[in-house]
């Protein structure tokens, strides 16, 4: 086992340059205005509530010359596109649908992990590109819908904050509220979480909390932990699936948990219990590339149909 000094190394090498690049700055964007609780008879005031704040957002960063934030703003506001949820402050917390929610027979839930925000939200390994990429993999059509979930502050791979849970407990807290929302939109449907990286942290301490909600299955991909021992010490009362990819640089993360540093057991190791999935040999960032192994086996997931999922 990994000592307490290489924890202590990694977390020092990890906090160099981890200052917040915004700290002593004011921040220029608003708060969103407030919004009704989601549910079915919610759900259109909330798609237009927050295309008007993407609008909102996107006006201040043209008037104070943030020309990143202004690309990345005008692509979410195509035709078409929807989104539950949109706070542009700090990195950004963006909620956006593929599919239709209110009557697909499935809902798979992509939560990701480190280094998400509004500017890299479309990119194919961040959270809206890859939730696309999932949906096309499924076969389109009305029968799953896919929620690309930035719905928490992504922590920075430069920051000790990725070696501690306290941003997936405040994530898995938003994450209870959002699936309990979902349901209230779609009570027919069965759910799925798919949680990439720190995001299966943030999965890990939400899954005792939606036992309750039809949640069928939970893949941790790439994930350096989840604080718990093992699959059954989630208490989830899903199917708890693990996959890494040979090529991704998590493996070599220490799978310790001491004094509340370290995110604690591998996911795919034989002992954490999970069900394993072929995750290809892709890098860390590319699990949802569009013809990959991974994204083959958690579009499997997503539908429910685990007869499509293989270990190696």
């Amino acid at each position: 086992m990994p000592s307490l000094r290489r924890i202590v190394t990694t977390v020092v090498l990890l906090a160099v340059g981890s200052a917040n690049g915004s700290a002593g700055r004011d921040e220029p964007y608003a708060p969103p205005a407030p919004v009704p609780e989601l549910s079915a008879a919610t759900l259109d005031a909330r798609y237009a509530a927050a295309g008007r704040e993407i609008g909102r957002a996107e006006a201040t960063a043209e008037r104070i010359g943030d020309t990143a934030r202004v690309r990345a703003l005008a692509a979410l506001r195509a035709p078409g596109r929807r989104f539950l949820a949109f706070d542009a402050r700090g990195g950004g917390r963006v909620v956006e649908v593929i599919g239709d929610l209110a009557r697909a027979d499935r809902i798979a839930v992509l939560v990701p992990g480190a280094d998400n925000t509004i500017t890299v939200f479309d990119d194919a390994k961040f959270a809206g590109g890859g939730a696309r990429a999932l949906h096309r993999q499924a076969g389109g059509g009305t029968r799953l819908a896919v929620v690309a979930w930035l719905g928490y502050a992504s922590p920075s791979t430069r920051s000790t904050r990725v070696l501690t849970g306290s941003a997936a407990a405040d994530g898995s807290r938003a994450l209870t509220r959002f699936l309990t929302g979902v349901h209230r939109v779609n009570g027919n449907a069965r759910l799925a979480l798919l949680c990439h990286s720190y995001g299966g942290v943030v999965c890990g301490k939400a899954a005792r909390h939606v036992r309750s909600l039809p949640v069928d299955d939970i893949a941790l991909f790439g994930s350096p932990g989840t604080t718990f021992p093992s699959a059954a010490a989630l208490r989830a009362g899903a199917r708890v699936w693990a996959g890494r990819s040979d090529g991704d640089w998590i493996a070599h993360v220490p799978h310790v948990r001491v004094a509340g540093l370290g995110l604690g057991a591998d996911p795919v190791s034989p002992g954490f219990g999970a069900l394993r999935f072929d995750a290809g040999k892709g890098p860390h960032s590319g699990y949802l590339r569009p013809g990959s192994t991974a994204l083959r086996n958690l579009a499997g997931i997503a539908l429910g149909a685990p007869v499509k999922v293989m270990d190696h």
